[in-house]
């Protein structure tokens, strides 16, 4: 199948990935949706215009469905039959319009263009519905890579519930959502997606649907609502938890934490209520490393045999995530503790080196652990054992809130580790918590040298205020 018709009704779903969830910091008990009118379609080729006065003009690669039948009041289980085919879509939205927009999505998502198709069909017919992966990239680097087994609300469930009050029409369209890595373009970027299904015979694809972004000429006028962005609009957009401020772990913060002791910073995450942030009992393969990065999650349920040859083979979400894990990264493993099989290995342990990642921690067991030791790359683990996965643990899901060493890890999370051990710490306190750390550490430098030099601790250690104008007197001669 290759030809698109133009859908009656585009019916978008506004939450439905796991990973996508998990980054917004909220789970829907039940689907929602949005309309988004024909005239926004758009096929593989095609220019989008970045209107004029804008900033967030952010794309979703998503797996579209295609109505093949006149379909009403089906149940979750005879949903699927109702499509004939899917390909690729590309759910652009304008965040700047989001204000004035939110729920309706008429021009946030509704502007020319905004929902391009293809460039081929795949027919339903020759793929199963939790078998299919969806792939963006962004000026050549993948950003988006998941899988239909990382749904919500299963394609049938999507099918049998609209049906219920509205008649679904042959060509009818419906976008499911999109997973996590959504993010901003810019004018002169190049966004491409592709769904196919790997797993089958074949690998039948939707091919790349590619869209080129420009910049618009013609303002906004007077007589609506103007672009309007904000700190939160921002972060939504750019694909950073919505819980605050747009955060970036900028080269100049990295070396700033590299800088200060785990210790240090413990400390200062205890000053401010948060005891419970280091994962522990683990141990490094290179403990005289520091490792500075955000945090990408994956985690593992205990093995039951029928889920594992569900989930376990093939290209699995752990090797997903490994090829997945990005520059300045650390991949986060909740195993649970279970130091009874490996939970990476050397293969797995190279390639999040060769991607850049800043290092590997599981509270699991490692396989190859000579080998893994040699790496250059820091792997924090529970201990050294020679069995496969597959005997402890089900490779489950990724880009979600997980437990490790007894602390939890949200993806974005700021991961520090040294010989002391590793932390956890909230995006939101990163630069505070790192400028006190920085000058706790020149007060203890001092009380060190006064200490060295003969001087009694009491009030020293801490500095009552006639010492603290010695500190501050010390200071001005550095």
């Amino acid at each position: 199948m290759s030809a698109i018709s133009l859908p009656g009704k585009i019916i978008a779903v506004h939450l439905n990935y796991r990973s996508r969830a998990a980054q917004r910091g909220r789970t829907p008990a039940q689907p929602s949706y949005f309309f988004k009118p024909a005239s926004s379609i758009s096929g593989t080729g095609a220019e989008l215009e970045r209107p004029a006065g804008t900033e967030l003009l952010a794309f979703e690669g998503e797996v579209a469905l295609i109505i093949g039948r006149p379909t009403r009041r089906v149940t979750p289980e005879q949903g699927w039959a109702a499509v004939s085919g899917v390909t690729a879509a590309n759910d652009f939205g304008l965040y700047d319009l989001r204000a004035a927009d939110r729920g309706s999505n008429v021009r946030s998502k509704g502007g020319d263009g905004f929902t391009p198709l293809g460039p081929a069909i795949i027919p339903a017919a020759s793929v199963q519905p939790d078998a299919l992966r969806v792939r963006t990239w962004l000026n050549g680097e993948l950003v988006q890579d998941d899988t239909t087994d990382g749904l919500l609300f299963p394609f049938g469930q999507l099918v049998a519930d609209l049906s219920q009050l509205m008649t679904l029409e042959p060509g009818d369209v419906i976008l499911t959502g999109t997973p996590a890595g959504s993010s901003v373009t810019v004018p002169g970027d190049v966004v491409e997606v592709e769904v196919d299904a790997p797993t089958v015979a074949g690998a039948p694809s939707s091919g790349r649907l590619v869209t080129r972004i420009t910049e618009g000429t013609a303002p906004f006028g007077d007589f609506g609502s103007k672009p309007s962005v904000d700190d939160l609009q921002r972060s939504e957009a750019w694909g950073r938890r919505s819980s605050g401020a747009a955060f970036e772990l900028t080269a100049e913060l990295r070396a700033k934490l590299a800088s200060v002791a785990t210790a240090t910073l413990s400390s200062q995450l205890r000053k401010r209520g948060l005891d419970n942030v280091s994962i522990d009992g683990l141990t490094s393969t290179r403990p005289e490393a520091r490792i500075v990065g955000t945090a990408k999650t994956l985690r593992y349920l205990p093995n039951r045999e029928d889920l594992f040859a569900w989930r376990g083979g093939g290209y699995n979400i752990q090797k997903r995530s490994f090829d997945a894990v990005g520059a300045g990264e650390v991949l986060v493993i909740e195993a649970r503790g279970e130091r009874g099989s490996g939970t990476v290995g050397d293969v797995l342990a190279l390639r999040a080196q060769v991607n850049g990642a800043a290092g590997i921690v599981t509270d699991g067991g490692v396989r190859d652990l000579a080998v893994v030791a040699a790496l250059d790359i820091p792997t924090y683990h529970s201990g050294p054992h020679p069995a496969v996965l597959g005997r402890k643990h089900v490779p489950w899901d990724a880009d979600v809130a997980i437990a490790c060493g007894g602390a939890t890890v949200l993806p974005g999370d700021v991961i520090v580790g040294d010989a002391d051990g590793l932390l956890v710490i909230p995006p939101a306190l990163v630069e505070e918590v790192v400028a006190d750390a920085i000058e706790q550490e020149r007060e203890e430098e001092f009380i060190a040298e006064m200490v060295a030099a003969g001087e009694r601790i009491e009030g020293l250690f801490p500095m009552n205020a006639a010492w603290k104008e010695r500190y501050a007197a010390w200071l001005t001669q550095r």
